[in-house]
């Protein structure tokens, strides 16, 4: 369950759907983890709410008062049939840093689009020839190279990962503290709800891991640091090149609209979204007011306009074809004069849509051009 307060504070609230016992409560405001938590007369009535639907057959799925949401979520058999509460409960301490990211102000957007955060490496297919060799090397088809939360290069085995945790590893590595490596236990939801594989990170650079997906081998130890040296140091120079990319995505020198302010890129056929709101420096507004817009205008595009996947136009009984959905929308705030105000634009070719946030001196008349030349651009990218 998860209740939102006024001041921007979130909690997001698990309880034993049997007991009612609180499994963890963590909470976030103005984007950031807060000490505050519910009160345990809070976190009892939350739970009587749920019991009573529960009770009728009824699912509640969200309430609301004025300034307040609860929002129940419902999870795996693990989460409903509990033979040891406490033992559960010390489990659930290693999603705390994914569970924090969520309820943050995440620089990603994975979680929205169900598409995996990406970058384009300056030396890309390098890159990927050194992945493949190591991923040969170290006996797992499922590698990834990934720089703060992003991912830079994978494994056909990796890309075929289903989606959400094609979304949720990269993601996972990105809200862990740093550490030379790991070796940790991850449930895939799609691929393996109870059995565990085993994740192993290891950092080539600050903020840069590899990260592979295995069973009971290789041994951590086969791998660091002998066969990640040998595989890895010649590449210190690309590898390098790829730690700014974390918040740009798009290697430097890239030719962008100077109105640009932020940018969606989403293949999704692929499944695998380029999300930035620093292309060209800093301007007004700050990136995390970027990020909302664009984020809120992903949402407003796709409930409204856009179908979530591409798909061909149906056919009707009488043999008349539905009208076509359309292919560009846009939205001004503030107002129309230029230098006053943002736009965000969206565009649909075939299975890419691209969102842009402007500055306020972009016209509005222009939008669809620029939309257009710069998904054009973008198209070999992804």
């Amino acid at each position: 369950m998860g209740e939102e307060g006024t001041g921007g504070t979130v909690h997001l609230l698990c309880l034993a759907a049997s007991s009612g016992v609180p499994l963890f409560c963590r909470s976030s405001r103005g984007g950031a983890p807060a000490r505050q938590q519910l009160p345990f007369s809070v976190i009892g009535s939350l739970n009587g709410v749920h019991m009573f639907g529960q009770n009728l057959e009824v699912q509640l799925s969200s309430a609301r008062t004025e300034n307040t949401t609860v929002v129940l979520l419902v999870g795996l058999e693990e989460l409903t049939n509990i033979r040891n509460v406490e033992r559960l409960k010390k489990d659930l301490r290693a999603s705390y840093c994914l569970i924090d990211s969520f309820l943050g102000d995440s620089e990603l957007i994975g979680d929205l689009t169900q598409c995996v955060d990406c970058v384009i490496p300056p030396e890309g297919s390098l890159l990927q020839e050194a992945l493949s060799g190591f991923a040969e090397a170290a006996g797992t088809a499922f590698v990834s190279l990934v720089v703060s939360g992003r991912v830079v290069a994978a494994t056909e085995g990796w890309w075929r990962l289903g989606t959400p945790e094609a979304v949720l590893l990269p993601w996972l590595v990105g809200s862990l503290p740093p550490q030379t490596a790991r070796d940790y236990p991850v449930y895939l939801p799609h691929g393996s709800p109870t059995v565990p594989h085993r994740l192993l990170t290891l950092t080539l650079l600050p903020s840069l891991e590899l990260c592979l997906l295995c069973g009971p081998s290789p041994p951590l130890s086969q791998l660091y640091p002998q066969l990640l040296e040998r595989c890895w140091q010649p590449l210190l120079d690309p590898l390098r090149a790829c730690l700014p990319l974390g918040p740009r995505a798009l290697p430097s020198g890239f030719p962008l609209h100077t109105d640009i302010l932020g940018l969606l890129l989403l293949h999704l056929e692929l499944k695998r979204c380029l999300f930035t709101v620093e292309p060209l420096g800093d301007k007004e507004p700050s990136p995390e007011q970027r990020r909302r817009l664009l984020r809120n205008f992903y949402t407003l595009v796709t409930s409204t306009h856009f179908p979530p996947e591409p798909g061909p136009p149906e056919k009707t009984e009488g043999g008349v074809y539905q009208a076509q959905l359309p292919r560009a929308c846009y939205l001004v705030l503030g107002t129309e004069e230029p230098g006053k105000g943002v736009r965000l634009v969206a565009l649909q070719l075939g299975v890419r849509r691209l969102l842009l946030l402007l500055s306020p001196q972009s016209p509005s008349h222009g939008l669809r051009s620029l939309a257009t030349h710069t998904l054009h651009a973008l198209t070999p990218l992804l």
